[in-house]
């Protein structure tokens, strides 16, 4: 008789969901202790997002089929806290995700082009009519359509996303990975503003006119409170000001023009006299 071959199939241990909690709490808190800077994702319920910028930024994920066989398991890890560092910056996301070992993921995410990112301004002019209302996605649905619409609109396909994990997964989209993209989402919810510098482009672009502005920005260090209440954010120092002087630029030659139009008394004399 041959010899038998043995044949070996290894399951790693059953880790219950608190369990799962607890080692990437104490995994964060380690880091902590060691001095690194660490932003945790912390999900609250059963819904990885709650506000308009992050339901769509999950929405646009999951209607690609690129995705789909991965994201299951990145929304568990995600809920279950194990992405325990997320950062956003210009272009690129970074984080670290707690599973078996502690994995480094890094995504880069193309800005939009220029001549896609003016025809949507453009497509948007008039309809946007506050900085409060762009970060709160309280739009029309033309807006929210536009805004979101596949290839055209402000959300990235997987063309344009570079995905990588220091994880053993050979796929691109581990779930690691997956579980950082849907931690993006979740992080929209209270810094909307983030969207807009992942994709290389200035969100006071789609304000709707001056005199929107002129009434929005008049109470610019109010607006500012409010917003840093309202999402936890720090507005940079010289966004709104320079969008505030710009307004009132606009609005000073509007009505310089107004008054040059306007006829003088004398002329409304003069034009008296000729219908009389």
């Amino acid at each position: 008789m041959g010899r038998r071959r043995r044949y070996h199939s290894y399951f790693p241990p059953y880790v219950s969901v608190a369990e799962r909690k607890e080692e990437a709490v104490q995994m964060a808190a380690k880091l902590k202790k060691k001095g690194e800077d660490i932003n945790p994702v912390v999900i609250e319920g059963r819904s990885i997002a709650t506000t308009f910028w992050g339901k769509a930024w999950c929405r646009n994920l999951e209607q690609y089929s690129d995705f789909e066989n991965r994201l299951p398991r990145g929304r568990s890890y995600v809920r279950h806290g194990s992405v325990i560092d997320l950062k956003i910056d210009t272009g690129k996301v970074s984080g670290l995700v707690n599973g078996s070992s502690l994995y480094k993921v890094k995504i880069t995410i193309k800005g939009v082009v220029d001549d896609k990112w003016k025809r949507l301004v453009d497509q948007c002019s008039g309809q946007i009519d506050s900085l409060i209302e762009l970060l709160q996605g309280k739009f029309s649905k033309s807006v929210m359509e536009l805004i979101t619409q596949p290839e055209l609109g402000l959300f990235p396909n997987p063309k344009e996303i570079k995905l990588s994990c220091s994880c053993p997964d050979y796929a691109d989209m581990c779930k690691h990975v997956a579980a950082v993209l849907y931690g993006v989402g979740a992080r929209l919810d209270s810094r909307p503003e983030d969207l807009f510098l992942l994709r290389k482009v200035n969100h006071m672009d789609l304000f709707a006119t001056a005199e929107a502005l002129e009434g929005v920005q008049d109470g610019a260090p109010e607006v500012s409170d409010d917003l840093s209440e309202l999402f936890g954010i720090d507005l940079a120092e010289s966004a709104v000001p320079k969008a505030k002087a710009k307004a009132k630029e606009k609005v000073e030659k509007k009505k310089i023009t107004r008054r040059a139009k306007k006829p003088t008394l004398a002329e409304k004399r003069k034009a008296k006299k000729r219908t009389a």
